[in-house]
């Protein structure tokens, strides 16, 4: 077969689980040839550099078999041949070194660590009891006098 249809060929050739995820995806503008979108019914045939974009990086693929039939993952290396630059992949590595980072702190649902830590600080403030009598400073009783004594 020389020619594929490149949903089909991202699909057999392992990139996309899905075919309907290659297809969304080139509809996305995620998929190029020579830095121009692709449709998902473009025809690729042997030879095309395909960059994928999956963020954070762009993966580049030379299609060294146009197949529309999904093959083991041992045929890979026959299928498609990766080009993409040490660039990206250095890219990556920073990626998942930084951690994840998308998360504001304070926002979203808290991690289990983040409600054990606020579990903990509430069961502690109910064990706190409140004596008013302890501060230094005057509440406003009106009944007592400068030194303390009660009035009246």
């Amino acid at each position: 077969m020389e020619q594929a249809r490149i949903d089909k060929w991202l699909w057999a050739a392992r990139i996309f689980k899905t075919r309907t995820l290659a297809a969304a995806a080139c509809k996305r503008g995620q998929v190029s040839i020579g830095g121009a979108q692709m449709k998902p019914s473009r025809m690729v045939k042997v030879g095309d550099v395909i960059d994928v974009r999956k963020p954070p990086i762009t993966y580049s693929f030379r299609i060294l078999q146009a197949i529309e039939h999904r093959v083991g993952a041992k045929l890979i290396p026959q299928i498609l041949e990766n080009v993409t630059a040490p660039e990206q992949y250095e890219l990556l590595e920073m990626n998942r070194i930084s951690g994840f980072v998308d998360r504001a702190r304070g926002t979203g649902r808290p991690t289990k660590k983040e409600r054990r830590a606020l579990d903990d600080f509430g069961a502690q403030a109910a064990d706190v009891p409140i004596f008013f009598g302890d501060f230094d400073f005057d509440l406003g009783d009106e009944d007592e006098d400068e030194d303390g004594n009660a009035a009246g």
